[in-house]
């Protein structure tokens, strides 16, 4: 019999929030808090629809919008980073997925850990700045963390069964490879906002599909894999896979290579993580090899898409790297966005305003936050 659940969902108006909204509906689950950053306008007709307890916004006068469009109702609205913590902190739900995007929803993510809700994770970055404190709190209040990432659920669903002494070789980490696949630095110098927005596979937010265009992405998914299962860096392998059917892959000692397949639609992965253990109907088409012909695989090009050993370096070299690499991007991302900088400026700006930061191995979300604002600010005066 199917378990039934109660769920927070975090970051609810964005691409990877209305997918899980439809998951949730699909298998009849019970949505008890809904949060996002300003969009009060889809959070009110979320939070109508589903008839939430709670709904909450980082930003407060969209809070404000929110809490006068609700007042017909009995929905609780909170606004800011503290109404989202106490939104999260009040909710019965048992299962949180956190959607959020960039450092952003690392403090949620902490809030979720410590309310004792079980983590559905698509927030790659509160792994990537905060692993460390992230997986110590959690298993201080013995929460599990489910990945949501295609590649890591892929990686999570390989490793099901495997023997107790582990004995894994390798972890192949998929790529697109983006739009722009196959261009070199001299071809990348003019290309538009417009044209980095293309993904070949997948329907993601702006900000991610620009860092699947710069392949930051990726970076940010090989520090993601050294967290979430325990390996070296350089146990991770990249690999760049046009038809993103094959998700990821793993390699054991006997040099054995088990792999997930799906069609690329993020709503596979994030069924998984609500269900596991349990499989589903799924919620897409089935798969069909015979019908796809053929199956690529390349070497990514390093040299053009400098981010991957710029997050490779950064793991390398651990403490605050990390987060300060990750900030560097969210900035640059931006300001590529906004049409302030060139698509090629973004690994610039990242490498230079990182290294000047200091370093320090030991530290906590304070100083994390405290380097985010420095990074931040070095890109700006980059610039």
């Amino acid at each position: 019999m199917k378990k039934t659940k109660t769920l927070l969902i975090l970051g609810s108006t964005g691409s990877i929030g209305r997918q899980s909204l439809d998951v949730a509906e699909k298998q009849g689950y019970k949505v008890d808090t809904i949060a996002a950053g300003s969009n009060y306008r889809e959070l009110e007709l979320q939070a109508r629809k589903l008839s939430v307890k709670s709904a909450a916004l980082f930003d407060e006068d969209a809070a404000k919008k929110l809490k006068e469009n609700l007042a017909d109702t009995d929905i609780k609205v909170y606004g800011g980073e503290s109404g989202i913590e106490e939104a999260i902190m009040s909710s019965g739900a048992d299962t949180a997925v956190n959607a959020i995007v960039g450092l952003a929803g690392l403090k949620p993510t902490l809030s979720c850990i410590r309310s004792k809700k079980k983590l559905a994770l698509a927030n790659k970055e509160t792994l990537v700045a905060g692993g460390d404190i992230v997986k110590a709190e959690a298993k201080k209040y013995g929460v599990d963390i489910l990945p949501v990432d295609s590649e890591h659920s892929a990686i999570f669903q390989c490793l099901q069964g495997q023997p107790p002494e582990r004995r894994l070789k390798k972890i192949i980490l998929t790529a697109s490879g983006g739009p722009f696949f196959g261009m070199k630095k001299k071809d990348l110098e003019n290309v538009t906002i417009k044209q980095a927005l293309k993904n070949p596979n997948w329907s993601m937010g702006a900000k991610i599909t620009v860092d699947s265009a710069s392949m930051f992405n990726k970076g940010l998914e090989l520090i993601e894999a050294v967290r979430l299962f325990d390996v070296s860096y350089d146990m991770v392998k990249i690999v760049v896979h046009r038809e993103s059917i094959v998700h990821s892959a793993v390699m054991y000692e006997d040099n054995a290579v088990i792999a997930q397949l799906g069609l690329p639609d993020m709503r596979i992965p994030i069924q998984y993580a609500l269900t596991y253990p349990d499989r589903c109907e799924s919620p897409v088409g089935e798969l069909d090899l015979a019908s796809l012909g053929k199956l690529t695989f390349f070497e990514p090009d390093y040299d053009t898409f400098e981010c991957i050993s710029i997050c490779k370096n950064a793991i390398k070299e651990g403490g605050l790297m990390p987060a300060a690499v990750n900030s560097a991007n969210e900035e640059a991302n931006s300001l590529f966005r906004e049409g302030k900088i060139k698509f090629t400026d973004i690994p610039v700006l990242i490498k230079k305003a990182s290294e000047l930061i200091e370093n320090k191995s030991d530290f906590d979300a304070d100083d994390i936050f405290s380097i985010d604002k420095s990074v931040r600010e070095n890109v700006r005066r980059l610039v």
